[in-house]
């Protein structure tokens, strides 16, 4: 059953010279896809493609251009007040800096209880809470009265979870969650986060450049290059036969990957949002690049839920037709 409900969301940030507008920087354009309950979509691309945007746009942390955002059916697109404050206990966010996401003056029980005391949820069982959570993520009762200096930065991300999950939320958004950690700790946290899925049932939007975890967590990933999705589908299938040239190379730099794959190195700098090229915006860096590719190609579905938004899609076969709009 469908959970998060996102359609042609769009997130455009205007550049100003003094008082005057410059131009727009066009950080989500036109993005879609859906999320179903206790399933994990995991977004990936380069830096400056757009997922961390897509994912506080989500997260209602930064107001959409366009577009339209369900929860559960409900339009929540343009939420305020009251409203965005009842969301907060259905929708939460771990971030990626587990240095700066915690406030340094706060004890770790201050941090997990501001949530549960915002939404009026302290004074029934909130101590107890705060013990069961810290036992949830992997530490003990008695580091509640610590302060985050005194945690790894892995401990620290654990905390951030810990507060996340302390309203029980059915959506969680982890916003590369372990990119600035140790590779040892990182892989603590992802089996961490996998655990949590299973016996909490949340649906996961998992944004991350690092292939190899979306791989391992994810039920689906989504492709971004430059504001827009250029490829979508099961996990296993789009890491181990990439239709998207883009997604492509992203595979081949992925270490220990597919045997017999060469690693394609992308030629020149990722394009500016603010001034994107026309048609197919990966068409300045692609080998495959040719007259056709100055039109915007339509994402297509090559197969059962596989779908790409390429004229020369890497298939044997024929696109099957347009997306389903759920897609």
């Amino acid at each position: 059953m469908t959970l998060l409900s996102v359609r042609d969301l769009a997130v455009h940030f205007p550049v100003r010279e003094g008082l005057r507008r410059k131009s727009v920087v066009r950080a989500v354009d036109g993005v879609s896809f859906d999320l179903d309950r206790g399933e994990t979509l995991g977004l990936v691309g380069e830096s400056g493609c757009g997922k961390t945007t897509t994912g506080r746009a989500v997260m209602r942390l930064l107001e959409p251009t366009n577009g339209r955002i369900e929860l559960d059916g409900a339009d929540i697109t343009h939420v305020t007040g009251r409203e965005l404050s009842g969301l907060r206990q259905r929708m939460q966010i771990v971030f990626q800096d587990p240095y700066a996401s915690l406030n340094p003056r706060m004890t770790v029980r201050q941090i997990i209880a501001e949530p549960l005391i915002a939404q009026g949820r302290w004074r029934s069982g909130g101590p107890a809470r705060v013990s069961e959570l810290l036992e949830l993520v992997g530490l003990q009762p008695r580091h509640a009265d610590s302060y985050p200096h005194q945690f790894s930065g892995g401990q620290r991300q654990r905390i951030g979870t810990a507060r996340a999950l302390a309203l029980e939320p059915e959506l969680l958004v982890l916003d590369e969650p372990v990119s600035a950690l140790d590779v040892s700790i990182q892989a603590q946290l992802v089996n961490l986060f996998v655990d949590l899925r299973a016996s909490l049932d949340m649906a996961m939007l998992f944004i991350s450049h690092d292939l190899s975890v979306v791989r391992h967590i994810s039920d689906r990933v989504a492709v971004m290059y430059l504001g827009q999705i250029v490829e979508h589908g099961p996990v296993h299938e789009v890491m181990d036969a990439p239709a998207h040239p883009y997604t492509e190379a992203l595979v081949s730099a992925v270490p220990g990957g597919p045997t017999g794959r060469e690693q394609i190195v992308l030629s020149g700098d990722l394009p500016s949002a603010a001034d994107p090229p026309s048609g197919c915006r990966f068409r300045t860096r692609c080998w495959q690049a040719d007259d056709q590719c100055a039109v915007q190609p339509e994402l297509l579905e090559l197969g059962p839920g596989r779908y790409a938004a390429c004229w020369h899609p890497n298939v044997t076969s024929e696109p099957v037709g347009p997306a389903d709009p759920r897609h």
